[in-house]
């Protein structure tokens, strides 16, 4: 059996999850402590990415990271390369999954006593000390909910990996698109035990996160 598609599904989900958290933790900051013009406009591109079809966003992310794209051209213009890569990969990950980040640590946000941050405001702490020491830590829970769900997210993507990756063994075939190969080729065993290492990672995770989730702080 081709290991190759797990171990590129694990570095893209790895990769991407990184992302979502260095991205999604301060918008999810932001929305859940702030009030601005353009805040409903802000949560509603949040969730986005959970109700539109999966190919209308790798679609949209194809134009933006092709050849003849904005941001297609300008990695260009520097020798770079995005789309049909394993860089696009991630960039589909982390589209299909920032939003169970941002949603999951936001509402663990909104859960910390604001009481409890100003107290330490009036101790001389800056915002980001308050973030750091007062409300990061009382949400902990919340942010190990999102990071393990946006994994999981990342490791199941399929369809806008598939339009803005594409599906070249050896490149950019991850995980879901080797089974649907192995299924196309009527390959069911191979497919099976692909899926079977996809489900056992994925259930770890979850068992995992339920048992930390019991914890006492």
């Amino acid at each position: 059996m081709d290991l190759f598609p797990l171990w590129l599904s694990l570095r893209v989900s790895l990769s991407a999850t990184a992302l979502t958290l260095l991205v999604g933790v301060p918008i999810a900051w932001l929305l859940a402590r702030r009030r601005f013009p353009g805040r409903n406009v802000l949560e509603a591109v949040v969730v986005l990415p959970l109700v539109l079809p999966p190919t209308v966003l790798g679609y949209y992310l194809l134009v933006l990271v092709g050849r003849r794209g904005p941001l297609g051209q300008a990695l260009a213009s520097i020798g770079l390369e995005l789309a049909f890569t394993w860089g696009a990969a991630v960039l589909a990950a982390v589209v299909g999954s920032i939003a169970l980040v941002i949603k999951s640590v936001q509402a663990g946000f909104e859960t910390v006593d604001v009481q409890l941050e100003q107290a330490a405001r009036t101790l001389g702490r800056s915002e980001w000390s308050v973030f750091w020491s007062v409300a990061l830590p009382l949400a902990w829970r919340s942010v190990l909910a999102g990071t393990v769900l946006a994994f999981c997210r990342a490791l199941g993507e399929f369809g806008i990996t598939l339009m803005v990756a594409g599906n070249i063994p050896g490149r950019t075939q991850t995980l879901p698109l080797a089974i649907y190969d192995r299924v196309q080729a009527n390959l069911m065993d191979e497919a099976n035990a692909l899926a079977l290492v996809a489900v056992g990672i994925v259930v770890v995770l979850l068992f995992g996160l339920s048992r930390l989730a019991r914890l006492r702080y």
